[in-house]
């Protein structure tokens, strides 16, 4: 999933300067009727932030006053119905929460703790979000407050999507079990308290989903639970319209089968014996989502680095095959990588025009742009180099967010300008005058960074 960010209608927020108007602190659990005023309204549970601890957790599943009752219900399917069972289990499970609430539970608990040689757990944003959908088309989603409790969150892009989606709280628990093993492993320090250490993951959690929340200029997170602010890249239609629905998926992609799969064959690493051998160990292989690994399971990246290696060869020794086998290594990147590398231009379709319609190179290069880099970036010899280029030409520099220094408006003894015809105005950015504006062919004012 892609985060979508604001635009011009709807100027992000500033989270640490303007964090007084922003929380992550939520009133959780059963609604009551807007038209009636009463104390009812005030019956609802406060959490200060929607990652909860372990005890947070139990406390609320074990609270029964105030005829306030949790359901935990079995966020896994059998291992044994095979590719088939995710779509039919997710189907079980949003109609034993809507029963639930029938029934008259204040909370729905979502819990794959019953992870087992035999049973696989369903996806937990998928979960929270069949079952946040289906709540709501029955008329039923105000009355219930939806807590995640898996193990697969961990990052803050998880957590947001997991109330992006309509969990009111999520207990990360292996979270907290992966802090135990660094500190048992001593890469985190023994002498700070583990409460201590799994408090600081909450809080960086909270911290990270106000910088996401702002840069969509939401500031409570009661605005941005179950808002669906994201993008999905990859997703078949069968998977959006039962755990997403709404959510743009333009390319499409895998269905609950090839979901279904993959978790299968995780499990399948996770709980079954390896063989091993003398170069092998019983830990599970890093999967390279952080950093390259070679091992060709392992998660592709652009930055390959044979391809790097291949660019510094000939940058210092100007060599051009040392340059091919970095465009040929860098291409195969692009192409593993990313949505753009697998399009090609369908050449068996293409209807020739005779080369005299063609517009010439000159005439083309004056719609060329170089990249709006300041020159604090790439230097201020390279960047007035660029923008002297193309004057040229006839086409466009642009500044960057540097701006750019008044001598360069000035042309030089030789006939050549220096100044560049694109000028950025950017939200804190010194230096622009009217002088700075007058000079400039196109202004670009960005509102979305």
């Amino acid at each position: 999933f892609k985060q979508l960010f604001a635009q011009v209608t709807n100027p992000p927020i500033d989270p640490i300067r303007e964090s007084v108007v922003m929380t992550v602190e939520c009133f959780v659990g059963p609604e009551h009727n807007l038209l009636q005023t009463s104390e009812e309204h005030c019956c609802r549970l406060y959490l200060p932030q929607p990652t909860l601890s372990i005890e947070e957790l139990a406390a609320i599943r074990d609270y029964k006053d105030r005829g306030y009752k949790s359901k935990v219900l079995d966020a896994t399917f059998p291992r044994a119905e095979g590719v088939d069972a995710l779509a039919k289990h997710i189907v079980r499970l949003c109609e034993e929460a809507s029963q639930a609430v029938t029934d008259g539970f204040a909370f729905i608990i979502l819990s794959d703790r019953a992870i087992s040689l035999e049973r696989v757990p369903i996806p937990a944003l998928m979960a929270v979000g069949a079952v946040h959908h289906y709540l709501t088309r029955m008329l039923q989603r105000t009355r219930v407050g939806i807590i995640s409790d898996s193990g697969e969150p961990r990052e803050v892009h998880h957590h947001c999507l997991m109330a992006g989606y309509g969990a009111d709280a999520v207990c990360p628990y292996m979270a907290y079990v992966a802090i135990e093993k660094l500190v048992a492993e001593e890469k985190l320090p023994k002498d700070v308290p583990l409460e201590k250490l799994f408090y600081n993951y909450r809080k960086a959690c909270g911290k990270g989903m106000l910088k996401v929340m702002a840069k969509m200029g939401v500031s409570t997170l009661a605005s941005y639970k179950g808002a669906q602010v994201f993008e999905a890249v990859g997703i078949g239609a069968e998977v959006i319209d039962v755990c997403f629905r709404d959510t743009p998926s333009r390319i499409a992609g895998v269905n609950m089968a090839l979901v279904a799969r993959d978790y299968l064959r995780q499990h399948e690493v996770g709980f079954f014996p390896r063989e091993l051998t003398d170069v092998t160990t019983h830990e599970l292989e890093n999967p390279g989502e952080y950093a390259y690994r070679s091992n060709p399971k392992s998660e592709a990246h652009i930055n390959d680095p044979g391809a790097i290696a291949a660019l510094q060869d000939a940058a210092r020794t100007n060599s051009r095959r040392a340059f091919a086998e970095f465009s040929k290594q860098h291409d195969a990147a692009i192409r593993r990588c990313t949505i753009r590398g697998n399009l090609d231009f369908a050449w068996d379709q293409a209807t020739p025009v005779p080369l005299e319609e063609v517009e010439s190179a000159i005439a083309i290069v004056k719609r060329f742009r170089t990249g709006a880099m300041s020159y604090g970036s790439i230097s201020i010899e390279a960047h007035s180099t660029l923008a002297v280029a193309m004057n040229r030409l006839d086409a466009k520099s642009n500044t960057g967010e540097g701006g750019e220094a008044p001598e360069r408006f000035e042309r030089m003894a030789n006939g050549d300008s220096m100044r560049s015809s694109i000028k950025q105005v950017a939200s804190g950015r010194f230096g622009v005058s009217i002088n700075y504006l007058t000079n400039a062919d196109e202004l670009q004012i960005k509102m979305a960074q």
